[in-house]
Formats: structure tokens, sequence, C-alpha cells
């Protein structure tokens, strides 16, 4: 948990709904769990969720998300969340928060796809078609930036890894993604957090893609991350071959993966234990391409 975290309840949700929102007053209301790090979620009745940034980090990604959702989600191959309204600061909660329409479906589980050829080509569709969205007046994205960028924070992280990962074998790819050539092209759109937490499946397909607080332009190499947060190997090659990825974006993808899970690690190994055995399934994943 973040220092500056607020403990968020049922009790001041339910006060912030009835104070902005009474005509869903009388609607159940129950906590969703998750191992997310910037919302606390909850549901709404049976067709609404409300989500609330937990920390001041958080708060900026609400409107972010209520200008740019209405121009991408429309041109989506699958759900995009859609706002129903913008919460004020009340009742002893200090920031914006916001009610969405509720989408159905499961979050995938790394390693126990039920169609992960299939589940590949969505994923492939759906950067395909964020991608081809105008992005001449996007603002930059959360992680379209050189990565470069992210090269003293690896090295950090992985200093405090020693003797709990290969740091050997992480190094050496980290520095052959940091050698591949830099995007030169146009920016465009990238959703920017593509893991498993903000992917939705029903019958083993994508349905829904949420949490679009990252989004924006820039190197949309990022959005591949999911070829080894998510996908097993065989279907790696699926939607890479669908994406149409080349040497040098396939390997800043690489590590734009490797580098999200690393330095996440150190600082989510003992407090979220989900978070943390993620980074260390897409480290594994990463790794074993290397043998």
């Amino acid at each position: 948990m973040h220092e500056d975290e607020l403990d968020i309840d049922v009790s001041l949700v339910g006060r912030l709904i009835a104070g902005q929102f009474p005509r869903w007053a009388g609607l159940p209301l129950r906590r969703l769990e998750s191992s997310g790090t910037e919302n606390a979620m909850f549901r709404l009745g049976a067709d609404k969720v409300v989500r609330l940034p937990r920390h001041p980090r958080a708060v900026e990604a609400i409107a972010h998300e209520l200008r740019w959702l209405p121009r991408l989600g429309p041109a989506l191959p699958v759900g995009a969340p859609e706002a129903l309204g913008r919460g004020e600061p009340g009742d002893g909660f200090p920031w914006p928060w916001s009610v969405y329409g509720w989408l159905d479906g499961r979050n995938p589980v790394p390693g126990a796809l039920e169609e992960p050829a299939l589940l590949a080509e969505d994923l492939a569709a759906y950067v395909t078609a964020l991608r081809r969205v105008d992005a001449s007046d996007g603002p930059l994205g959360y992680r379209g930036v050189p990565l470069a960028t992210r090269d003293s924070f690896m090295r950090e992280a992985l200093a405090q890894l020693a003797g709990r990962i290969d740091t050997a074998v992480v190094t050496k790819v980290w520095e052959e993604a940091l050698s591949a050539p830099e995007h030169t092209g146009p920016p465009v759109w990238a959703h920017g957090d593509l893991m498993a937490g903000n992917l939705l499946l029903t019958g083993g397909r994508l349905s829904a893609v949420i949490d679009y607080g990252t989004v924006g332009v820039g190197d949309p190499a990022v959005d591949l991350i999911g070829a080894w947060c998510l996908l097993p190997a065989a279907a790696r090659e699926v939607f890479r071959e669908s994406v149409g990825a080349g040497e040098a974006e396939w390997a800043r993808a690489r590590g734009w993966a490797l580098s999200i899970a690393v330095i996440a690690l150190p600082y989510y190994w003992d407090t979220n234990p989900p978070v943390a055995a993620n980074s260390r399934y897409v480290i594994a994943e990463i790794a074993a391409e290397t043998v």
C-alpha cells in the first residue's frame, strides 16, 4: 500500500453516490476484489461500476479516460468502458471519481487460457484497430517514451533483486532490447497497459479492454507486452504475425514487458503477492526464450 493511499469502503462510496447521484442511491453496492494498485472498484447494481483513485498519482487518469474514451471506444472491436457520471470530491473523499457501465467477462489467467491462439488474434485485432485511430492531437502515452528512459530504474531494480532472480539473463535481454532501433514512424495510439487485469474474456475470447488511464500516443511496441504477460509461446507467434511486428518492434516490446515486470517486483514482492507472481511469470517466460 502507498503511504498516502486512502482506505475506501462501501460506506464512503454509498455516501458519495447518495449525495451526487441520488437516482442510484438505492442500488446494491459491494467492493470488487482486485490486485490493482491504482483504483478501488465497487459494483453498483447490476450494470454499473464505481471507480475511485486510491492515491494522488492515480487521480489524473480519471480526467484522462473521460476525455479520450469517447473517441477511442467506438473504433474498437471489443467493449470499452462507457462513462455514466463523473463524481466530485466530497464526504471526506478528496478527488474526482467516476461511474461506468458494467462490462461482463473475466480476467484471463496466464498459463491457463482456453483459446490461446484465438485470443492472440483477438488481441492483435484490438491493437491494430487502436493504432488506426487518428493520433494527430493525442497526448503522449504514459509509456510512449523511448525504452532507454527506463534504464536507470531497471538497474536499480536488478540490484535489489540480486539472488532472487537470474539477473545475468535479465540484463542480457534488457541490453538487447536497448540496442534495438527506436520507433521512427509517426506516433500511434497505444493502450499502454495491456496486462491480464485489464482484459476481459467471454468464452475464452477477448470481449473488452478496460482501464485507459495510460492511453496515449508514442512507440506502439508497448502494446505488444501481452505476448509475454499473457500468451504461451505458440500463441505468441500467432500474435506477432497477426500484428505484423518486425524485429526492432518485437525486441522493444520484449524490453517493455521485461522492464514493467522487473521494476515492479522489488516493491510488490511482499506487499502485493498477485502482482509479484505476475512479474515472476513474465520474467520466466522471457528468460525461457533465451535458452
